[in-house]
């Protein structure tokens, strides 16, 4: 096989089909030469791009040529270039022995697209699976914790403590307990008849007749009852 021929004719042959996009950098002593390629979306503003860079090896297209990825564009912590190289070398030991250039080049730009439109949906994933979780959140909000009979418990005991309730409600009946005056006269119904049961005890109160004896010697007139003026005595005239 005339190598120098089959390298020489895929170039002239590359450059019409990449023509500006591809970029002859060396001639001597071998072809080397770099391809762009881009994902269908690069040029709307989002997407994946690079430059493929081959250079021929004596043998080409019987032995592998070699590929370098260069000018990455959007790859950063999305796509590593060196799953696409492995890719490429892949699919140039699959074309040995034929020149391959435009199939490996056509492979680099599918598996762009297909890591593309993989790392969009992942994007789109999350925004809707936010979207989804910041709904539920305002959902709970406004439906409140669902109570159960455990869940009620847990919470009026917590609530008690930090009330203190427990404590409000023992001074509460302690309060209750200290009954004012009227309230135990009203709630012992037998301080209600100790007046009448010390009337009606006949023992209970005696009258000493001794001591109106000598009302009789006392001489006492009508008219004396009728010219007494409490404050004046008896001889003043009037």
């Amino acid at each position: 096989m005339d190598y120098n021929y089959e390298q020489t004719s895929e170039v002239e042959a590359l450059d019409s089909i990449y023509y500006g996009d591809m970029q002859i950098l060396e001639t001597e002593p071998l072809h080397k030469f770099g391809i762009s390629i881009k994902s269908e979306t690069f040029d709307e503003g989002e997407g994946l791009a690079c430059q493929l860079v081959f250079t021929y090896t004596p043998k080409y297209p019987d032995e592998l040529l070699l590929i370098e990825i260069e000018n990455e564009e959007n790859f950063e912590d999305l796509v590593d270039k060196n799953e696409l190289l492995e890719h490429l070398i892949q699919q140039g030991k699959e074309n040995l022995g034929m020149v391959m250039v435009f199939t490996l080049v056509s492979a680099g730009q599918e598996w762009l697209n297909e890591k593309w439109d993989h790392i969009k949906k992942e994007q789109e994933e999350k925004v809707l699976a936010k979207l989804k979780a910041d709904e539920e959140a305002e959902l709970k909000r406004f439906e409140g914790t669902r109570v159960t009979v455990e869940s009620f418990l847990a919470w009026r005991k917590q609530f008690e403590l930090d009330m203190n309730i427990q404590a409000k409600r023992e001074k509460e009946a302690k309060d209750k307990n200290k009954l004012t005056g009227k309230e135990l006269f009203l709630r012992d119904t037998t301080l209600n008849e100790s007046d009448l049961k010390f009337l009606d005890d006949g023992d209970a109160v005696k009258v000493d007749e001794s001591l109106f004896q000598d009302l009789d010697d006392l001489e006492i007139s009508d008219d004396d009852d009728e010219d007494y003026v409490p404050g004046r005595s008896g001889s003043e005239s009037d």
